[in-house]
């Protein structure tokens, strides 16, 4: 956990909470950490930390809506970091009052 980086520290405590500590004991999660290749996760896994950051961030963080225009490559191949930017830049816009 670090204090630099905040939204990637709540994104890997949602995935802990997802597919278990045991499992990502050894693994260091970073922004260019795929979601797929390195950590495995199976769709199910994918929907249930969907759950979780709606949870957490309620309607300012649209998961539904950051997937739709993506298709299934991009999805299977996207990074830790690409949903942690998405994150940032909705609440950062949610503070600001701007729901663009």
């Amino acid at each position: 956990m670090s204090a630099t980086d905040p939204v990637l520290d709540e994104v890997v405590t949602m995935l802990v909470e997802v597919v278990g500590e045991d499992f990502l004991l050894e693994t260091d999660i970073t922004r260019e950490t795929t979601f797929s290749d390195d950590l495995a996760l199976e769709s199910i896994e994918f929907v249930a930390l969907a759950e979780k950051v709606q949870e957490r961030y309620g309607r300012r963080v649209d998961f539904a809506a950051f997937v739709a225009d993506m298709d299934i490559t991009e999805i299977m191949t996207m990074k830790v970091g690409t949903l942690v930017a998405y994150i940032e830049e909705r609440t950062t816009a949610a503070r600001s009052g701007n729901r663009a």
